[in-house]
Parts: structure tokens; sequence; C-alpha cells
């Protein structure tokens, strides 16, 4: 059975003209949505529908996108709401210090005291550098920037990251 992993959302239609509005959940948006690419559309209670990218471009905080076969609204409208996912096989090898976001995503992150903070539920992606969302237990969720000074080291094996967190970053008193 093959996997298949979350690059972004369809969250509205976008002009008469078939395009779709999505909120990017990809670490490679030029590479995910460029012309020719395969996405999978997946919603509930359907099968999966294979789309070929026609088009792509940045509109504010969406990417835009149009599909082979699919030129006007009322084609796209039913679109809404769907999940765009690649498979694994559309997945290639990064270097040593990268990650694709569904291996850190559900990851526990302790700090140098050798605590569980929580669990890396969401990434934000900031332009300078991303960061992790934490959720916490019986605390707001703590944001995590994913920079080697804060990172320390990122084990996948035991599902750990391991963080020194910097004085003030969490606004939290222990």
């Amino acid at each position: 059975m093959t996997n298949y992993y979350k690059v972004g959302k369809i969250v509205n239609t976008h002009g008469i003209q078939g395009e779709v509005r999505v909120i990017s959940q990809t670490d490679f948006p030029e590479e995910r949505y460029q012309v020719g690419a395969t996405l999978y559309l997946f919603q509930e209670g359907k099968s999966p529908v294979k789309l070929t990218v026609a088009s792509h471009r940045k509109h504010k905080n969406f990417d835009l996108l149009t599909f082979e076969g699919y030129y006007n609204i009322n084609m796209v409208e039913p679109f809404r709401d769907g999940t765009l996912k690649v498979s694994e096989y559309q997945m290639s090898e990064l270097d040593d210090d990268e990650y694709y976001y569904h291996e850190i995503i559900g990851l526990t992150v302790i700090d140098d005291n050798n605590r569980a903070l929580g669990e890396i539920t969401e990434i934000l992606t900031t332009g300078a550098n991303d960061v992790w969302v934490v959720k916490r237990k019986g605390k707001k969720d703590a944001l995590i920037p994913y920079i080697e000074s804060v990172v320390k080291e990122i084990n996948l094996e035991d599902g750990k990251v391991y963080v020194e967190i910097p004085e003030g970053l969490l606004d939290d008193a222990d």
C-alpha cells in the first residue's frame, strides 16, 4: 500500500479560470507545484483524484494552482476543502541535516534538562527559518525556532528532538 503525504489544502477557488487557492503545507513548494507535477486530491468519502499541475503562482499567502483538464471554476469548485498529497515515491532523498515535515511532526521535544516539553504538532514557515509548534500539557503551545543554536539533535529512530532553550523563549515559569 502506498503512503501519501500532505502538501497543501485547497481552501477556495480564485477567479473563473479554474484556479484554486492553496494553503501550502510542504517543505518544497517550488518542487511540489511545478508545472507537470503530479498531486493527488483527497476528499472525505471519495477516491483520490490524480491531478497534473498546469500553472502555479504565489498570491499573498497562498499558492494558486491550475490543473490540466480543469479550466473553469465549475470544474474545480468541488475540490474545495480537499487535501493535496504526494505519494511516497515522489519523495526525493534529502541531505543528512534535512528533514521532511512529516518526519518532524509527532516528535517529542526534550530540553537541556532532559525533560519532555511536548510534541511537535505543526511547522510554520516564516521565511527566515521554520518554527515548530510544540503542544504542551497544561500550558499554551511553545514556538521553537528551527535554528542551530536551539535545535541540537534530531533523532528520528527514538522519535525525539533535543533542544537548548534560550532564556526568555518560553514565557512561563517552571
